[in-house]
């Protein structure tokens, strides 16, 4: 998710390999099938857009989400997307999509762990539970549920494995003011991405997390008119086209079954970011 959703992302990458070491040619062909991916919140913002590139590419994806008129407006983009109803913080909801997906399609190749919420800042001393257990429920819970689900059927099927890429956020090494319920969530989901480094690895099954500062979605409209800094100033900050971290979604959905990159940055170079916490 993109950092700003905390209050309503050039780039940076770690443990990736450079384009063409280890990464499978993009757009080598609008008939080459990838695989299949999974897409939670594929309805707008950084799903929509990973959505559309992994399906521009070859992928088939299915994508998944609460409002069922924003996921047919974008599996109307393309003949290779199916919009599937779902609920992340629904467990029926997620063994359900899961299962149809292997109904329809055989296997799952590709998690694109998207799904995640925000709230907006507050002190630490008036947050809510409602509004805790609400940011909890979808970003921690929701991307569990997933997860679990598709490292399920990444283990079973064959050939065995696949890859559960996870929406992070600078958050969740440089924290935003106020923003306590996003802040934990995000470090949340960096423990359940390396959790899946580890365990995955006798399946074939690969964890990677996406880390976006900035990037414009309908998620971040309410920072147009400036972000909190942690001296207390309100400051308009640079952004990231959100069709840019769809890009960085398939670089990383495109590396060769040996090799994953691990974590990676987007953002734009002059977000305020080091020292901001």
């Amino acid at each position: 998710m993109s950092d700003e959703a905390s209050h309503n992302a050039g780039g940076q990458q770690a443990g990736a390999a450079a384009p063409g070491d280890g990464e499978r040619p993009a757009n080598a062909g609008a008939q080459e099938q990838r695989g299949v991916a999974v897409v939670t919140g594929g309805g707008s913002g950084i799903g929509r857009a990973a959505a559309l590139e992994l399906a521009n590419d070859g992928w088939t994806v299915v994508i998944a989400g609460r409002r069922r008129e924003a996921l047919d407006e974008v599996a109307g983009e393309s003949g290779r997307i199916l919009p599937l109803v779902a609920d992340v913080t629904r467990e029926d909801d997620v063994v359900r999509l899961f299962d149809e997906t292997v109904r329809r399609f055989g296997r799952v190749d590709l998690l694109f762990n998207n799904a995640g919420a925000g709230a907006p800042p507050t002190d630490l001393d008036r947050i809510s539970l409602e509004t805790w257990q609400a940011v909890m429920d979808v970003t921690v819970t929701g991307s569990f549920l997933c997860a679990r689900e598709a490292f399920r059927v990444m283990r079973a099927q064959t050939p065995q494995g696949g890859r559960i890429i996870t929406n992070g956020s600078i958050s969740a090494y440089a924290p935003r003011p106020l923003s306590a319920p996003y802040t934990v969530a995000k470090h949340a989901v960096s423990g359940l991405t390396k959790q899946i480094q580890l365990d995955g690895r006798p399946f074939g099954i690969s964890g990677s997390q996406i880390d976006i500062g900035n990037a414009v979605t309908p998620m971040t409209a309410g920072s147009s008119a400036g972000s909190l800094q942690a001296d207390g100033s309100v400051r308009v900050e640079p952004t990231i086209d959100v069709a840019e971290t769809g890009r960085a979604v398939l670089y990383m959905a495109n590396q060769l079954p040996g090799v994953n990159v691990a974590n990676l940055t987007i953002m734009p170079p002059a977000m305020p970011l080091v020292g901001r916490g």
